[in-house]
């Protein structure tokens, strides 16, 4: 059984308010649930700034495919880091655009330097990346395996 603990606040009615209608429109049923979504993502948010951070990212992408040579470089990246990715899903917008979604993980360093590397392309039109930390999961062992998969071999 988890051990909660009850505390009191002391908060201005404004920001209370503020609150509350947060609440109501996420569902929550009572404030307690509220405050608890928002220091996890407080938390997480902080856990995620230390590159060595076990950490799942999920990488938005719009650009035009006709792009010269984009695509290439694209997959060129993606195969570089493919012990980081997990799985891209590739939709057709319209005639000329394209959405890419990559999830990653890995270290959460890596995978702004992941994310960047491919947001800076020429040709990308928009990307948005989001990272959270895996250190509560047992992704963590996964993550470190794939460290050591990706490692060359000594001679």
């Amino acid at each position: 059984m988890i051990n909660l603990v009850r505390f009191g606040v002391s908060i201005e009615a404004d920001l209370l308010r503020g609150f509350d209608r947060f609440n109501r429109q996420k569902g929550f049923v009572n404030r307690s649930q509220g405050l608890r979504d928002v220091l996890r993502s407080l938390l997480d948010e902080d856990r995620v700034q230390d590159d060595s951070t076990a950490s799942l990212g999920v990488l938005t992408l719009v650009y035009d495919h006709h792009k010269r040579d984009l695509e290439d470089r694209l997959t060129t990246i993606q195969h570089d880091h493919h012990h980081s990715i997990i799985t891209t899903t590739h939709v057709h917008i319209d005639h000329d655009n394209c959405l890419e979604v990559i999830l990653l993980r890995g270290r959460a360093g890596a995978l702004r330097k992941i994310a960047s590397d491919i947001s800076s392309l020429k040709g990308i039109q928009h990307s948005k990346f989001q990272l959270t930390s895996a250190e509560h999961m047992c992704l963590r062992s996964r993550i470190s395996s794939a460290r050591r998969i990706s490692r060359p071999a000594s001679a």
